[in-house]
């Protein structure tokens, strides 16, 4: 059984240190993930811990957080771009949305399979 309470708080870990990390200090990234996972293990209170299920589900939410933020920055740079030049304007849309959905979808891939490791790694130093 899936403790959903302890995936949204584990995906809020994933997408807060992702961002934070990502923007500051680029290489540490992948750590949100693997911490965002390994949190949402320990934040389990009913019945079996499914480490890698928890900590996948926590990564992908996390993943789709982290995308809809991206969208949200990439519709400002697009309309701002649409303002200095009509003729650019719609084309700047078109590419912002076609790399913001293709950001979005490599980021789900890469937080679901580091959330579901971090999930794992705390499943086994829980035994």
């Amino acid at each position: 059984m899936t403790d959903w309470k302890a995936v949204i708080l584990g995906s809020l870990i994933t997408s807060a240190l992702t961002l934070a990390l990502g923007l500051g200090i680029f290489p540490l990234f992948f750590l949100g993930p693997l911490i965002g996972g390994f949190a949402t293990i320990y934040l389990v209170t009913e019945g079996s811990t499914e480490g890698v299920i928890h900590g996948a589900l926590a990564g992908i939410i996390g993943g789709l957080i982290i995308g809809f933020f991206s969208l949200l920055g990439l519709g400002i740079i697009s309309a701002f771009i649409g303002i200095l030049s009509s003729s650019l304007g719609n084309l700047a849309g078109f590419i912002s949305a076609l790399m913001g959905g293709l950001l979005t979808i490599v980021l789900v891939l890469i937080t679901g399979v580091l959330g579901a490791l971090g999930g794992l790694l705390a499943e086994e130093n829980m035994k």
